[in-house]
């Protein structure tokens, strides 16, 4: 179990940094629960993955693509729940910089991502980089 979570997680993963789009559907459940931190326009249950990649998209929108994930450093499983520590980097047209290492908590399904939880080492700086 923990080594097919592990697969999967690691693979969504290399598809985000990609931006690999078959790939990263075909790793969410259609009726996923993704918990976005904080208070920004972007925070709060998204309960499909449909609601996950409109999410997604308004960052990159916000961003003019420069959103990226720059780096996983740790992915560890205890069953199918797989914890990682990943960096994410990016620009705004009116200078702002968002340089945040977040934990994301994935379970793992039947080969699919079905719940995720990320948690913010820096909440504010991400509420101020996507505002309201």
């Amino acid at each position: 179990m923990e080594t097919q979570a592990m697969q999967v997680v690691s693979e969504f993963l290399t598809a985000v940094q990609q931006g690999n789009q078959a790939k990263l559907a075909a790793s969410l459940h259609p009726n996923i629960e993704w918990d976005q931190p904080g208070s920004n326009r972007f925070s709060g249950i998204k309960r499909s993955s449909i609601d996950v990649f409109k999410m997604v998209g308004g960052m990159f929108q916000a961003t003019d693509n420069s959103l990226a994930l720059t780096d996983v450093k740790v992915l560890t499983a205890n069953k199918n729940s797989v914890a990682c520590l990943v960096h994410w980097k990016a620009v705004q047209a009116n200078g702002g910089i968002l340089d945040v290492y977040n934990i994301d908590v994935y379970t793992v399904e039947n080969g699919q991502i079905v719940k995720a939880k990320v948690y913010s080492a820096d909440v504010a700086q991400e509420d101020n980089f996507w505002l309201k």
